[in-house]
């Protein structure tokens, strides 16, 4: 019977512990991707939800619309995507970051350069996965700034445009992010 008491009481102060060691913030983030073969980088913008569970993990919740061109312009992919990312704090102000994605993309073939009769504009929605690294640096006593690096892997299908098979829209996001606390 102690033993159960005494084991209750553990379970309540870890609760305890990890509900003081929350955090939620929420804030806008702006960014830079290229995939690997599109035809050159843009910007891009969205918004994150980041969650402290404990001083050494975390999770992040974020929506950001992009889009490149490929081909020359042949090809313009327009990308809502939301990611979910686990958080790992080996210190407080370093972060490690994996995770996966929705993806919901649109594909507008340029008609002069593709026949309509060959390629028709199609939405998708397509799942990958991220892994990155970042910092995250407190601002004031309710603030976040953010910046992080990430890696993306999605396989878009470039299979069914002939003689483009061999397209890698593999990407790299660099994003920066003022998080306010709520």
């Amino acid at each position: 019977m102690f033993n159960k008491i005494l084991a209750m009481f553990g379970l309540m102060a870890l609760g305890i512990t990890q509900i003081n060691s929350q955090s939620i913030n929420l804030g806008p983030q702006v960014g830079y991707q290229k995939a690997v073969d599109a035809d050159n980088g843009k910007f891009m913008g969205g918004a994150a939800l980041r969650i402290h569970l404990t001083p050494s993990l975390g999770a992040e919740a974020s929506i950001n619309y992009r889009e490149e061109k490929y081909w020359n312009g042949g090809l313009k992919v327009k990308s809502w995507s939301i990611m979910i990312t686990g958080l790992f704090y080996p210190i407080p102000i370093i972060y490690g970051a994996v995770g996966f994605g929705w993806y919901n993309t649109t594909f507008a073939y340029n008609q002069n350069q593709f026949p309509l009769e060959l390629l028709s504009d199609e939405t998708k929605q397509e799942v990958g996965w991220h892994f990155g690294g970042g910092l995250e640096l407190p601002v004031g006593t309710n603030a976040k700034l953010t910046a992080d690096v990430r890696y993306v892997f999605l396989n878009y299908d470039f299979k069914s445009v002939p003689g483009f098979s061999d397209t890698k829209s593999d990407f790299y996001v660099m994003t920066v992010g003022f998080l306010f606390g709520l």
